[in-house]
This record gives C-alpha cells, sequence and structure tokens, in this order.
C-alpha cells in the first residue's frame, strides 16, 4: 500500500511530466507555425485563412470535451468568457501580426512579437496583483529581448521603411498586448473546468470572428479553391493539428498550471525554433550573431523562471521547518510569517 508521502511524490512527478510536455508543445509547435504561416498565406486568404483553422480545431475539441465523462454544459457566462479571449488573442493577436505583415517584413514582426512578456509580466503584476518582478526576471526579460534582436537582426533582412513600417509596427505590439490582455483576462474569469472544453470554445469564437473580418475585408469575392497549391493545403492541416488542436490546448494548461512569467517565455523560444526550421527547411540563413543571440535568449529564460524556483524552495523550506514544530506551535509559526 502506498504511503502519503509515495502518493504526493508520484502526483508531483506527474505534473512535472505533463508542464514538461505542455512547454514543449508552446515551444516546438508554435515556433513550427511561422514557417507553416508562410506557405499557407501563399495561396490562401489570410484572415479567412486563420478562421477556418481555428474553426475546425474548436470543433474538434468541443466535440472531444462534449464526449468526455466530466462534460459541463456550457454556460451564457462562459460563452461570453470565449468569445472575449477569443477576439483578443486570436484576432488581436494572431489577426495583428497578418496585417502588419503587410507593412514590414515577418523578422521585424517576430522581433516586435517578443515585447509580449513584457506585458504578461506587468497585467500579473498590476492587475491580478501576483508577485511582484525581481531583479532577476527584470533583467531576463530585457536579455531576452536583446537576444530576440540580434537572433533576428542576423537574418539581415530589411523592412519597409516609412510611415507604412511605423503602422505595422504598431499593428504588431498591438496585437501582443492584445493577447496577453485575453490570457491574464481569462485567468480571472468564469471558465469551464475543463482545459479542452475551454480552448475549444475560444477557439469557435475567435475563429468566427476572424472569418467575419475575413469577409468584411472581401477575401471571400478574391478566392479561388483551384489556386491554392498543395503545400498551402498541408501547412494549414499542420496548423490545425499542431499549432491549434495542440499548442493552443497546452497554453491554455499552462496559464492555469504556471507561472505567467514562465509561460510567457515562449514568444523568446518560438523565434529560436522558427529560424532553425527555415534553415533546415526553407534554406534560409544561419548566422554566428543568431547564435550568439539563441544563446542569449536561453540564458534570459533561467533568469525569469528562477523567480518561480525560488518561490517554490522558500515554501517547501517553510513546510520543512513546520513539519519539525510541535503542532501545538504551528499556528503560531503562521501567524508571525
Amino acid at each position: 500500500m502506498q504511503t502519503n508521502r509515495q502518493v504526493t511524490t508520484a502526483n508531483a512527478n506527474r505534473n512535472f511530466a505533463l508542464l514538461i510536455a505542455a512547454f514543449a508543445a508552446v515551444y516546438i509547435f508554435w515556433g513550427s507555425t511561422y514557417l507553416a504561416i508562410k506557405y499557407a498565406i501563399e495561396t490562401l486568404p489570410p484572415f479567412l485563412m486563420a478562421g477556418s483553422r481555428f474553426i475546425i480545431a474548436g470543433s474538434i475539441l468541443y466535440v472531444a470535451a462534449r464526449l468526455s465523462k466530466d462534460y459541463e454544459k456550457p454556460s451564457w457566462k462562459h460563452w461570453r468568457t470565449s468569445l472575449i479571449v477569443g477576439t483578443l488573442l486570436l484576432l488581436g493577436g494572431n489577426g495583428g501580426v497578418v496585417l502588419a505583415q503587410h507593412y514590414i517584413s515577418s523578422s521585424l514582426a517576430a522581433l516586435l512579437v517578443a515585447t509580449e512578456p513584457f506585458w504578461i509580466v506587468l497585467l500579473s503584476w498590476l492587475w491580478l496583483k501576483g508577485t511582484r518582478p525581481n531583479w532577476k526576471v527584470a533583467l531576463g526579460l530585457l536579455i531576452g529581448f536583446v537576444g530576440v534582436y540580434l537572433l533576428i537582426g542576423g537574418q539581415g533582412n530589411s523592412a519597409a521603411g516609412g510611415s507604412g513600417q511605423i503602422l505595422g509596427a504598431f499593428f504588431v505590439i498591438a496585437g501582443a498586448f492584445s493577447w496577453a490582455l485575453g490570457s491574464m483576462y481569462g485567468l480571472r474569469a468564469t471558465t469551464p473546468k475543463s482545459s479542452l472544453l475551454t480552448s475549444g470554445m475560444q477557439m469557435l469564437s475567435g475563429g468566427a470572428v476572424l472569418t467575419l473580418v475575413g469577409f468584411l475585408k472581401g477575401e471571400a469575392a478574391t478566392f479561388n479553391v483551384a489556386d491554392v497549391s498543395a503545400h498551402s493545403w498541408f501547412a494549414l492541416a499542420y496548423l490545425i493539428i499542431f499549432g491549434s488542436l495542440i499548442g493552443f490546448t497546452a497554453y491554455s494548461w499552462l496559464l492555469k498550471n504556471a507561472e505567467p512569467a514562465m509561460v510567457s517565455t515562449y514568444a523568446y523560444i518560438n523565434p529560436v525554433i522558427a529560424v532553425f526550421l527555415g534553415w533546415l527547411i526553407a534554406g534560409e540563413s544561419f548566422t554566428t550573431q543568431m547564435l550568439v543571440g539563441a544563446g542569449i535568449i536561453v540564458g534570459s529564460v533561467a533568469l525569469i523562471t528562477s523567480q518561480d524556483k525560488d518561490a517554490k524552495e522558500s515554501v517547501e523550506e517553510t513546510e520543512l521547518h513546520e513539519s519539525k514544530i510541535p503542532p501545538g506551535n504551528r499556528k503560531t509559526l503562521s501567524a508571525s510569517a
């Protein structure tokens, strides 16, 4: 028969394994979506492509959640939250980047997306009254931004100049803020207990809004199915399965089970994955400067996640110290802590 310590250890190991798997999914699969989107929008209209991607993925997740044992019928409040979060994440975040790429290069867009961790940490502290960022987190965020600058700048791509570049930069930064705002709002709003159902509802809602915007922009009028290449169809399928079904679900789960600063580190890791795959598959350049930038990014992630590690160690030390004190005296210790 297992002791309480053995059960606790087993649960801790399971949760740690889930964290590793979820971070890997967000890091690798979302990093690969940069290349997939590049191929998808070659012959597919951007907003209609994104809308159909999330509607299909959301429908699959919703059906899977509906057939599960712990299914709960969504309330109006659940759907309202899904519409708000889905709009902020998918239309504001994803759509902002898509719109920006009419004015700036994808490299500059990827660099500006790295501003998202700043918004995540700031909103978590000021809005959600979370842990105040220590010097390690602040330094890690700054170093990470420098690393992304070196990584993207090493490609040597030039962006469009003038007012168009400023407008494009504004769209990306606004999109990063919108994604961070949607992520933080979802933490406090009323959502279903099932992460699967929550992700499905958010994708359905956000996908519907993206599709509506695509129709309003007139994308349907110029779209011809016969003109879509095999590469674009394959890229769309990849985005649905790995980018949405797996990646988005893992991200939603992480928001409920990990520190916001830790979750936001994907904005630094994704460009590393994207550049590597671009070099490996699309034959894009990979310079020494980019290697240095990748190394700096890894170091920044270690600094950012150190706050969570320090907090856990502090809690464990307190619990260990408390366990050595007679039960009658533990209340005094808690009151004075």
